[in-house]
């Protein structure tokens, strides 16, 4: 018989918060710095005293 080994609920769990952070902060910086950035406009100099 084979042996079926299965992740600890923890480990599990720490993957996917992993994988979460790290596709947010993936998100994150294509929106600040790809494509969708060029409708960006910069708050402080719409402000300018």
């Amino acid at each position: 018989m084979s042996q079926v080994s299965t992740l600890s609920p923890g480990l599990g769990l720490g993957l996917v918060v992993l994988a979460v952070l790290v596709g947010l902060t993936g998100f994150g910086l294509y929106t600040a710095f790809g494509p969708p950035a060029q409708g960006l406009t910069d708050p402080f100099d719409d402000h300018e005293d």
